[in-house]
């Protein structure tokens, strides 16, 4: 069943469809997969290709637009775009620490879970293209995860792709989870040094409200546990283009006066509380590091274990001297499942998870070495959630695809300068830039 509506400038259709939990057994059980198609309202617009958006993550559904705001409007002047809720998120089978209990146990859990990584999700394009395209190809835009997926597609199913562009997501493609974080923690340094630099008043805001933490370990609304930790991982908005004044701004007013003494005020907690936790996208917590779960071996929760390679990360040291603390941010950590209520529900099934051998290998590198689609990446400069470094390792391993190097945006360079990162992207899969 399909429902049709009009926004500004568009029309929208939702869809559904059924697809395997395991493609490798397609008689087995089914999973729903929700999508929104987009389609502009000039004449013409029924006969533009196709172009399938692949959202950050893991964990995020696809942006729900208005009209035809931020990339979404130059993306309707070349495609119909579908907006798919890649498998687990949004309106598609979600899995949440409310659903996931249907499955079973722990194990039942994990064991679903295990398929709901990149290759599931190029899976899922793959069975519902005939459906929307009739069989041709379409373009795919990966943002951040979406453009792990994106890679994933191009060394697993190329001939489904007329091109693929990528925006922050060129990921390492044979790295372990702690080649990520050994990348990760220094960047997560610099970032908290540029934000200080910024901002030097909130060197000693920052060691205040850490201590104030240690002492107290404040339980916000909803049963959410603050720890120095938790409040360290505020850093995680330090990669957005904005993220440094927000940090600020969130820190600046965090205590109040009461007839009691001096407590973190009410405003401060909630604002923290919207921030930190996973309620809306817990499978960005249960599966971060199994996105990067390949050869063998276990992630055995390496942004945890990686983290006492750099003990400048260490709160308690820190406020033991006079040191500036220092924030975190693209780790997801074990103690995260004991201080989220929203979490705690999935700590045995994202134990399975961390301790799972069995990952397949998401990347062809001789298929990629011999890549003949029409391929661009945007690469953002010192990107705190995914490594310079490694997107340029790969791009070089991935036959013709173009790079678009920028230090002008941050990891979300395709939120806020959709249509000129797009618009470059474009070009320069058409050869025109």
């Amino acid at each position: 069943m399909t429902v049709s509506y009009r926004q500004p400038g568009v029309v929208l259709t939702d869809r559904r469809f059924g697809v395997p939990l395991d493609h490798d057994d397609p008689a087995g059980e089914r999973i729903e997969l929700f999508a929104r198609e987009v389609v502009p309202t000039t004449p013409g617009a029924d006969d533009l290709p196709w172009l399938v958006y692949l959202q950050g993550g893991p964990g995020f559904g696809a942006t729900r637009f208005h009209g035809r705001e931020s990339w979404l409007g130059r993306a309707l002047e070349d495609f119909r775009v579908l907006l798919l809720d890649q498998r687990g998120t949004g309106s598609s089978t979600p899995a949440t620490r409310q659903t996931l209990p249907l499955r079973g146990g722990p194990a039942e859990q994990a064991d679903y879970l295990a398929h709901f990584r990149a290759d599931s999700i190029v899976r899922d394009c793959e069975a519902i293209r005939s459906q929307v395209t009739g069989g041709a190809p379409w373009t795919v835009l990966g943002q951040s995860f979406g453009g792990f997926c994106a890679t994933h597609y191009l060394s697993a199913a190329p001939e489904g792709l007329t091109s693929a562009l990528i925006t922050g997501g060129l990921p390492t493609l044979d790295g372990h989870a702690d080649d990520v974080y050994r990348a990760a923690y220094p960047r997560m340094a610099r970032k908290t040094a540029a934000h200080y630099a910024r901002y030097p008043q909130d060197v000693e805001r920052a060691r205040r409200i850490a201590a104030y933490v240690a002492e107290h370990e404040p339980v916000l609304n909803g049963g959410y546990r603050l720890t120095v930790e938790a409040f360290q991982s505020l850093g995680m908005l330090l990669g957005m283009s904005d993220g440094s004044h927000r940090l600020h701004y969130l820190i600046e007013d965090a205590f109040v006066r009461t007839p009691s003494g001096t407590v973190l005020s009410d405003a401060f907690q909630e604002n923290v509380r919207a921030v930190l936790s996973y309620a809306g996208n817990p499978l960005f917590a249960v599966l971060h590091e199994a996105i990067y779960g390949q050869g063998g071996r276990p992630t055995a929760w390496a942004a945890e274990r990686v983290r006492a390679e750099f003990p400048e990360f260490d709160a308690e040291k820190t406020l033991a001297g006079d040191e500036p603390l220092r924030f975190t941010g693209e780790a997801v950590q074990r103690w995260m499942f004991d201080t989220d209520p929203a979490l705690r529900p999935l700590r045995e099934t994202a134990e399975l998870l961390a301790a799972r051998t069995d990952w397949p290998r998401l990347y062809d590198l001789p298929r990629l070495a011999a890549n003949e689609v029409p391929a661009a990446a945007a690469v953002y400069f010192d990107d705190m959630y995914v490594d310079t470094e490694h997107s340029l390792r790969t791009a070089e391993a991935i036959r013709g695809l173009r790079t678009w190097v920028t230090s002008e945006f941050e990891h979300d360079g395709l939120r806020v300068g959709g249509p000129k990162v797009l618009g470059r992207l474009i070009g320069m899969v058409r050869g025109e830039v």
